[in-house]
């Protein structure tokens, strides 16, 4: 009895916590609603592991990349990839910019057209729930690597993104964004992995401004 009192007392502990933890444990789809809801901006470092599908009679190849994110809810943030290259990737609101920094080329598309069913769409751009489910079907998934996750796929087919799985770590105050595994329409597969999230953080008035560096070619599509 004793033993069995001792696990129901610790049940009854852990149910409260998740009363008022400030993301509530209940399932990944409320982590995300919560995240979307909560965190209107933030900073984080990253680590982004990128697999490609096997050649016949060859195994699958991956590189890994990583650097720093931040983000302003509603569509701006800022990707800045440090290693092994060097790359900047800014939403501003109405540009979506990206700066190969060893090609001195900058891309520039207007955002509307490309970040509606994307990643990014996920976790940095949407004002709220609602918005995603515009764009995504949005299914918890089962638990693995410690994490709680949900499936997001694109309501419009044909598009370079086949599905993004959003995975939340618990923590102290409740979850928090922990990776995103991408898979794109040609079967190559992405992981990144957050970490010394800050939500809410205080960001530099101009975090989100670009400008072309001089004598950087700039291609507009």
């Amino acid at each position: 009895m004793g033993a069995r009192a001792g696990r129901a007392a610790t049940w009854i502990a852990i149910f409260c916590i998740a009363i008022f933890a400030r993301f509530a444990r209940a399932d990944g789809m409320d982590d995300l609603s919560a995240f979307v809801k909560t965190a209107k901006s933030g900073r984080a470092d990253f680590t982004q592991v990128v697999t490609s599908p096997p050649r016949p009679g060859q195994a699958a190849r991956s590189k890994t990349s990583s650097g720093t994110f931040e983000f302003l809810r509603p569509n701006r943030f800022r990707f800045v990839y440090a290693k092994p290259y060097q790359q900047t990737i800014v939403a501003d609101g109405q540009t979506l910019w990206l700066y190969d920094v060893d090609l001195n080329q900058v891309t520039a598309r207007k955002q509307a057209q490309v970040l509606a069913s994307t990643p990014a769409a996920l976790i940095a751009a949407a004002p709220d729930l609602a918005a995603l489910k515009a764009d995504f079907q949005l299914q918890d998934a089962p638990d693995r690597d410690g994490l709680q996750w949900v499936v997001a796929t694109p309501k419009v087919e044909g598009g370079p993104l086949h599905s993004v799985s959003v995975g939340f770590r618990a923590n102290a105050g409740g979850s928090e964004l922990a990776q995103l595994d991408i898979v794109d329409s040609f079967g190559q597969h992405s992981v990144l992995t957050f970490s010394r999230l800050e939500v809410n953080a205080r960001l530099p008035a101009d975090a989100f401004v670009f400008k072309p560096p001089a004598g950087a070619d700039v291609v507009r599509e």
